[in-house]
This record gives structure tokens, sequence and C-alpha cells, in this order.
């Protein structure tokens, strides 16, 4: 038996203990040396001392410089130093994509300080618990979502609350502007309302005044508290070391190569970040990994102004752009589209929830850059699994284990099924999580004793080492015994050229369990329920086709852009 003896690791590299190896990427390594860093502060300064010249980050046309980035980190993490937080103390991030967020990040690492990023779109109930859960001693919040936090910072550890405007960092006139237009259409809450606010540029002037204390951290050290979405109940904080995450950068970083391949090596690698800094996707492929490529990253404030969204693309050179089917759906179908210069793109990364069919085979005849679908989650880092970046066509799969990392797919006892038979997904890797902070008991139903973490997802594995997801466990359809996965319908529905988007749920029925129904957003206006429910019978057995179709103006999703299917079960229900 061959084995690798890398970074303190011994796996078998043998056909039939990782059959997905010999399907890899020229170049693509089948380990990688995480233990290289110690600490993700280690990571991004070797990043800043290659690249300190180059710009790192622009948002709304300001640019900031690796060095600039350096500095003002530095004294962000120099005031918390200097109000008494200690080694480990949480830091709470509560900011959409702008520049601030990325200085903030690193200001808090290298104070030896733990991430703690917060959705800024939480209700006051969802805050109070993120807050209060992980103990977080300081919060920086963009002044939009002030209000939120002004009515739970009494209930909270909180002792210090860093307000900043989405202009601070963009100079006079300008960021003047900016903040006054904000504020005025928002009617925000004052800074001064809440308690113990100081400005962001404020405490950057401070700890100017100040030398950072290096912080020796080690791999074991806690970097980033990573809060799931609570769909499966109370929201849970996934705990990464810095050991996790340097992991999956350089994962990611041996599995992009192919990709990137043919391109300019002098030319700087542009990443458009549309997805929030707030998820896991977009921290480590386009904040660490941006960082550690020396590339400029392009923050995207509000994706959800696509026609804003596309007119900053058509500034820049666009090298990858990581985001979710229902964004990339969004794009291929606004006028302005085909304006963007998609010539320099070579890695679209799918992500967050399933690439349908028919959106990858529109974008890539339209960019002739195929959307590269993985999978991941927060507990992972979140990338566990991906298609080739030099694809050239759409697999229907999440791809191959990255490096370092083994899949393995199991039944409801723990055992490991047969190729071809559906079973839970479940990881092992450097990159999965420590545990559930502070909930031991979260943590070890979702660990097995040899290592591997339990998804919740369901897929099934072929000979050659590739995935297929067919659903969470708890989205799956059970109609007159047989299973049904709302994947299925969903991507056989979307190929409809009357569709924009369409989910699929459960309903209960007297007869069957369940039937199939689905929520239908119209392409076309003129679009029948009949003509959908014809259309299935094309393509799927009868006890997967829908038996009722509803049509919606648009689709619940989270900020992400994930369409919820929980939210449109009690309409079903209640239909």
């Amino acid at each position: 038996m061959n084995t690798v003896h890398e970074a303190g690791l011994e796996r078998s590299t043998t056909a039939g203990a990782r059959p997905w190896l010999q399907h890899y990427p020229d170049g693509v390594p089948a380990e990688v040396d995480w233990a290289r860093y110690r600490s993700c502060v280690e990571l991004f300064d070797e990043a800043i001392a290659q690249y300190r010249k180059a710009d790192a980050y622009v948002c709304m046309d300001k640019r900031i410089t690796y060095d600039e980035l350096d500095r003002m980190a530095n004294q962000f993490g120099a005031w918390l130093q200097s109000v008494g937080l200690e080694r480990g103390a949480r830091v709470a991030l509560m900011m959409p994509n702008v520049l601030q967020y990325p200085i903030a990040i690193l200001g808090t690492l290298r104070a030896g300080c733990v991430v703690v990023n917060v959705n800024p779109l939480y209700t006051p109930r969802e805050l109070e618990h993120q807050l209060k859960d992980s103990g977080a001693e300081v919060i920086v919040v963009l002044e939009n979502f002030a209000s939120t936090l002004e009515q739970v910072v009494e209930k909270t550890r909180l002792r210090h609350v860093v307000v900043t405007g989405i202009g601070d960092l963009f100079g006079f006139p300008k960021g003047a502007i900016v903040n006054f237009v904000v504020r005025n259409v928002k009617k925000m809450v004052p800074a001064y309302e809440v308690p113990n606010a100081t400005r962001f540029n404020a405490v950057l002037a401070e700890g100017a005044k100040r030398a950072l204390k290096p912080v020796p951290l080690t791999p074991d050290d806690v970097a980033f508290l990573q809060y799931t979405g609570g769909t499966t109940g109370v929201s849970k904080g996934a705990t990464l070391l810095h050991r996790n995450v340097i992991a999956n950068v350089l994962q990611s970083e041996a599995w992009m190569q192919p990709g990137l391949k043919g391109r300019n090596a002098n030319e700087q690698v542009v990443v458009v970040c549309a997805l929030p800094l707030y998820h896991i996707f977009a921290l480590t492929v386009c904040c660490m990994l941006g960082v550690k490529s020396g590339a400029l990253v392009v923050l995207i404030t509000n994706p959800r102004d696509i026609p804003g969204f596309i007119a900053e693309m058509k500034k820049h050179k666009v090298v990858m752009l990581p985001a979710v089917n229902t964004l990339y759906n969004a794009l291929l179908h606004h006028p302005d589209f085909k304006s963007v210069d998609w010539s320099h793109l070579r890695v679209a990364n799918g992500g967050g929830m399933a690439v349908q069919r028919a959106v990858a085979e529109k974008w890539f005849a339209t960019t002739g850059c195929p959307i590269v679908e993985g999978y991941g989650l927060s507990e992972t880092s979140p990338s566990a699994t991906c298609n080739p970046t030099d694809a050239t066509s759409y697999s229907g799969t999440i791809g191959y284990p990255l490096p370092s990392t083994e899949i393995v797919i199991r039944d409801d006892d723990g055992r490991d099924v047969a190729p071809g038979e559906p079973g839970e997904i479940c990881i092992r890797g450097p990159q999965v999580m420590a545990g559930y902070w502070n909930r031991a008991d979260e943590t070890a139903k979702v660990m097995y004793p040899d290592g591997f973490f339990k998804s919740g997802d369901i897929g099934v594995m072929d000979e050659r080492g590739q995935t297929k997801i067919v659903d969470r466990k708890k989205d799956m359809i059970l109609v007159s015994g047989f299973n049904v996965y709302p994947n299925e319908v969903e991507d056989v529905i979307a190929s409809h050229p009357g569709v924009l988007e369409v989910a699929a749920v459960g309903l209960p029925d007297a007869h069957s369990g369940e039937v199939v129904k689905i929520f239908v957003v119209r392409k076309d206006p003129t679009l029948t329920e009949q003509q959908l429910i014809d259309y299935s019978k094309e393509q799927l057995a009868g006890y997967k086709r829908p038996k009722f179709v509803e049509f919606r103006d648009e689709l619940p999703k989270t900020n992400v852009g994930k369409i919820l299917r929980r939210e449109l079960r009690p309409a079903a229900v209640a239909a």
C-alpha cells in the first residue's frame, strides 16, 4: 500500500480507499501541507509582504492597497488590546461587504481575538442569541443596522460598540456624501443613541497612537465562530480553529490552479465578492484565499442591485466569481449581462445550494466559462468537494473530495454503503471544525468516533469518487413509501423555458402520505399549471411529479440567495 506522509498525516492513497485521486486534474496534490502556517495571521503577513504595493480591495471605486490593509488592521488590533481585550476574546462583525470588514478581520486576529461573523439582517431576537452565545465583548456594526443592536445591547456582554458608515473610508467629500444619502434614505438611529458607541475612524485614530503587541498564536487557537443558519434548531457556532481555515484556503488554492492555467501570470487576479463576507463561502474563498493569492477583491455591498452589480463588473477584468445558483440565474436574465467582458473569467464557483443544469448550461454558453459546483458547510470551513476547475461541461455532481479530504456515504446505522447507494455524506479532513461552541452534546450528535462529520445531506458516490447530492434528510418527500428528492424535481422544472425559479416541498396527503407541490416564479407570464404538470410527465416517474403548482412573484431566500423551502412548507400545508 502506498502512503503519503505530509504535515503529520498518514493516509492511504490506494484507488480502493480514495478512488477520486485517480481523477484529479494534473498538478493537484493528494494532500496539502496545512501545517506550514501556525496561524491565519502568518498567512496574511506573508501575502502582505509579497504584494504590499498592490491593490487589495476595492468598494465603490475606493481602493486600498495591501500596505494600507496592513496598517489599518494593526491600528484596529492595537485599539482592541488597549480597551482590555485579551487573547481569545470574541469580536462580532455585523456588516455587509465594505472595506472595514477585511480590516476588522485581520485586526481582530492579530490582537489574538476571535472573529464572530454576524448577519446584519438578523432580527433583534436572532442577534441577541448570537451575541449572548458567543460572549462577544466588542461589536463593529454598520450604522444601517444600529437600530437592531440598540434594542438588545443591554442584554449582552458587549463592552464596546464600534459604529461605521459605508463611506467612512472613502475620504472627503465622497465619504460624507455617501453617508449623508444612506442615513437619510434609511432614517437610521443615530450612532450616539447606541450605548458605548465609538466611530470606526476614531478607533483607527486611537489605535495609530499605540503599538500592536504580537500574540503567539497556535494552530489550535480559535479563529472564527461561524454560526449556522439554525435550520435544524437553535443557531450554533461552528468553532473554526486557525488550522481549519488555513487548511481550507490551501485546499481551495490547490484546486483552483488547473482553471487558472493559460492566463497571464503577471496580471493580478480579480475576484468579485458578491456573497457576503459574513458567509463562510465568501470568507474563505474571497477574503482569505484572495489575500493569499495577492488578488484584488471587488466588494459588492448590495448584490441584489443587479444593474449596479453588472455595472461594477464592467469596470474590471473578472477572473473569479464565486456565487450561488440564484445569483447566476439573476445575472443571466438581466439585459445588460452580455455587455460584461467575460473573456478573462477562469473560475465561476457555484456553492451554497445545488446548481441547476439549465442555469449551468446557459452560463457556459454565454460566458464560455463553466460553473464549477462545489460543496461544503460552515462546519467544514466550508469547502469539502468540488468539480475540476478545468471542466468544460456540467456534471450534475458536487465533484471530488478536495486534497487531504475524505468522503464516505453512510446509512442510518453508521455503516458505509456501496457505490451508487444513497446515504448521509460524511466528511473527514483538516478543515472540519473543532466542534460547536460550548455545545459538546450537539457536537457529539454530528461526529463519528473515527473523525467523520455527519453533514445531514444525502448523497450518492459513484465508483470514481464523484458525489451527487440528492438532498437534505429533512427535505426528503415520502410518496407512498418512495423517496422523492426536491432537487431532482426542481432541476426538471427549472429546465422549462417558461420558469425563472422553482422550489419543491412535500404536501400532506391522506392517500399517499405526501405529494409534491412546487412554487414557481414565471419567466413566461402565460405559463399555466397544467403545462408544468404535463412537462413533468416527460421526465419524472409518476410519484415524483408535482400534483400542485402555485405561482409566486418571488421565493423566500436567505441573504446569500439560497431558497428557503422551510418557509414554503406552512404555505403548502395551509393550501
